[in-house]
């Protein structure tokens, strides 16, 4: 697994994306986690949230999360009362998330929808997930097919349900898990998952905010080797 080294305060602020008096979203780099925890050891990137006061008495916090291996927009809270009301926009799934994913293999249609319900597969590692129809949280994700290439798709992502590694999973069930995963896939060096764009409606009777990422260097790179060539002004949310 590839680990990224702590941001300076200068790193963390040139990655802010969006920023309003109530909210930030940042540009999360891959290998590095949001939060200490569990098994995490290293640099933490909400260590590096000091920096992004900006001139407010207290520094942002984080409304959802993001894995470590993933890139991309990560929402924070720049006040208490938007601190909460961001988390319960998230658990409501008021949030529209949308991911890109380079996959093994091919899903069996162009679009589809993966409603598959997920639970813990061990109650030592409650971060290790698995499809269980029984006992499982209901989880549905949903999938437009971008690009392909002789062994390998591009994929858009919905993310409707937020449950921990959802994504993860659920390409691993349809036979197209996400490249470089080492818990559901084949492994490799970096996970090719990149949280890419989200429409919040943070503010009643405005336009919802809507944020997009660029794509990291190892994901665009990807792309580049495997010929995915695929036009990003013509994709619209599933």
């Amino acid at each position: 697994m590839t680990t990224t080294p702590p941001l300076t305060d200068q790193d963390i602020q040139t990655r802010v994306l969006y920023r309003d008096a109530l909210m930030l979203v940042l540009d999360k780099p891959a290998g590095i986690a949001v939060h200490a925890g569990g098994a995490v050891r290293g640099p933490t990137l909400d260590r590096s949230f000091e920096a992004l006061r900006y001139g407010l008495p207290r520094r942002p916090e984080l409304a959802h999360r993001l894995d470590r291996e993933t890139s991309g927009c990560l929402v924070l809270g720049r006040h208490r009362k938007s601190i909460a009301d961001l988390n319960r926009m998230f658990r409501e799934g008021r949030v529209e998330k949308i991911y890109l994913a380079v996959v093994e293999g091919a899903p069996p249609d162009e679009t589809g929808r993966i409603d598959l319900p997920l639970a813990k597969k061990d109650a030592a590692r409650g971060w290790h997930m698995k499809v269980d129809p029984e006992k499982g949280l209901p989880a549905l994700t949903a999938y437009r097919v971008l690009a392909r290439a002789a062994a390998h798709t591009l994929v858009e992502l919905n993310l409707h349900t937020g449950r921990t590694h959802q994504l993860r999973v659920h390409m691993a069930a349809i036979g197209c898990p996400i490249l470089g995963d080492r818990f559901y896939g084949n492994g490799g060096p970096m996970l090719h998952l990149h949280s890419w764009k989200v429409t919040v409606p943070l503010y009643p009777g405005r336009a919802p905010i809507r944020v997009e990422a660029p794509l990291p260097p190892h994901i665009a790179a990807t792309l580049r080797e495997r010929a995915l060539a695929w036009d990003d002004s013509a994709v619209a949310g599933v």
